[in-house]
């Protein structure tokens, strides 16, 4: 009996962990969690970047621990909900520091801390009925990033040189294709439409409505960063799509609203999260900060605000 009570636990568990990756798209899912964590790791060792992808599952793991050793709802432990920022802390680490034992440590310290912060801006933002959405993710791996200036064992990867506006891009249909596939793997911080395919299969998977918005999202920060002459090699890269994408999920896709309502609010998101992203690049690149998800944070942050007063 012992021993399948311990069986059951590891297959919640590794379930709960599962969920929390597919949660970083909003799929409570762990099939999708288990296609999302193939994309990123293919991206991964297809970049030469391999810890990204066990980043990502160290990260997701701890947090997943760390929401139950912090005594919070189980529930939505098994919902994911402890687990998400953890995996994109786990992204975040070896993308932008230097891959040495002290960096894993850090990651695991603040994946670990990624529920705790999670709790108390949920607690913070209820007030208006929304949510800190991967925000923890976002603070605690600008804190990261900041120290790591002070602390040569975990030296911080240049994220970005001067913003060059415009330039050639190919328009290829091959390369836009390619284009607005690196827009939705970049979620995971991983540069590989081979994972943009896995990551709208994991969607298709969970919810096929979340992974028309996804495509969509994607294909409209495209053609806005296009249509505007946004740096051509963020265009190519899919660095002005990600946000885009799980603004589109959150807005388009989740919000109430339904019919024609819905998808005019979640195509005029989809282009003003371009434009937020745009300002925040400017904004960070003087900081040598990583913008991460941070534009996709604010703008469904105020297109959500007056939806969720009943406005």
């Amino acid at each position: 009996m012992s021993q399948i009570v311990q069986r059951n636990s590891v297959i919640i568990a590794i379930k709960a962990v599962m969920t929390g990756v597919g949660q970083v798209m909003f799929q409570r899912n762990a099939i999708s969690g288990i296609l999302f964590l193939s994309g990123i790791f293919c991206g991964a060792y297809g970049g030469g970047f391999p810890q990204v992808g066990w980043g990502a599952l160290v990260g997701g793991a701890v947090a997943t621990l760390a929401g139950l050793v912090m005594g919070y709802d189980r529930n939505e432990g098994r919902a994911g909900l402890w687990g998400f920022n953890g995996v994109l802390v786990g992204c975040a680490m070896p993308t932008f520091l230097a891959d040495t034992w002290q960096m894993w440590l850090l990651l695991i310290f603040f994946a670990g801390l990624s529920p705790l912060v999670k709790s108390g801006m949920d607690y913070v933002l209820a007030q208006w009925k929304i949510n800190s959405l991967t925000f923890p993710f976002v603070s605690l791996t600008w804190i990261a990033l900041f120290a790591s200036r002070d602390m040569a064992a975990v030296a911080s990867v240049p994220v970005c040189g001067e913003i060059v506006a415009g330039g050639d891009i190919d328009m290829s249909i091959t390369s836009l294709l390619v284009y607005w596939l690196n827009g939705i793997s970049q979620v995971f911080l991983v540069n590989s439409w081979i994972a943009g395919i896995l990551f709208i299969a994991a969607l298709a998977v969970g919810s096929l409505k979340a992974a028309f918005w996804a495509m969509a999202g994607s294909a409209v920060a495209l053609g806005v960063s296009i249509l505007f002459g946004a740096d051509s090699q963020g265009i190519a890269d899919g660095l002005y799509g990600f946000s885009p994408v799980l603004t589109a999920i959150a807005v388009g896709c989740i919000g109430s609203r339904t019919g024609i309502r819905s998808v005019i609010m979640g195509l005029t998101a989809v282009v003003a999260t371009v434009f937020v992203q745009a300002g925040m690049n400017v904004l960070l690149t003087p900081w040598g900060i990583p913008t991460l998800t941070a534009p996709f944070c604010i703008t469904a942050w105020l297109f959500l605000l007056p939806h969720c007063s009943g406005k």
